[in-house]
C-alpha cells in the first residue's frame, strides 16, 4: 500500500488543481495504485495535477512509468502535469534517466501551482 495525500487547490482564475503527495516508495509494488489515483483525479476532478515527491525516498522505473502515464493523461485533456519537491534520493533517478527534461519539475509546491495557469489553456 502507498499512502497518497490529496488536496484540492483553487487558483485565482478558478482553475482547480489537484495536489497529490505520495509517501514512501514509488516502485513496482505501489506504482499501479498511484497510476490509478492519477487516472481517477484527471478524469473526474481536474486535468491539472501537481505531484509533490517530497515524501518519496525511492522511485524505480515502474514509478517513473506511472508518472509518465499521468503526464500523458493530462496532455490528452489539454491539462498540466507538474512535479515538485523531488526528494534528493529520488532526484538522481530523474537525472540518470533524463526524465528531468521530460517533466516540468519545480522546487516547491507553490512554484508548481503558480506555474499551472500560465502554461495551460484556459478552462
Amino acid at each position: 500500500m502507498i499512502h497518497i495525500e490529496q488536496k484540492t487547490h483553487q487558483l485565482q482564475d478558478g482553475t482547480t488543481v489537484i495536489v497529490l503527495t505520495p509517501t514512501g516508495r514509488l516502485d513496482i509494488t505501489t506504482a499501479w495504485q498511484f497510476r490509478l489515483k492519477l487516472q481517477e483525479c484527471i478524469s473526474k476532478l481536474s486535468r491539472h495535477v501537481v505531484v509533490n515527491l517530497g515524501q518519496v525516498n525511492f522511485i524505480d522505473s515502474s514509478g517513473l512509468t506511472s508518472l509518465v502515464a499521468g503526464m500523458r493523461d493530462a496532455d490528452k485533456v489539454k491539462g498540466s502535469f507538474r512535479i515538485c519537491n523531488v526528494h534528493p534520493e529520488a532526484r538522481l533517478v530523474f537525472e540518470v534517466t533524463m526524465m528531468d527534461s521530460v517533466f516540468e519539475i519545480f522546487e516547491t509546491e507553490d512554484d508548481a501551482l503558480e506555474g499551472v495557469p500560465r502554461n495551460s489553456m484556459a478552462s
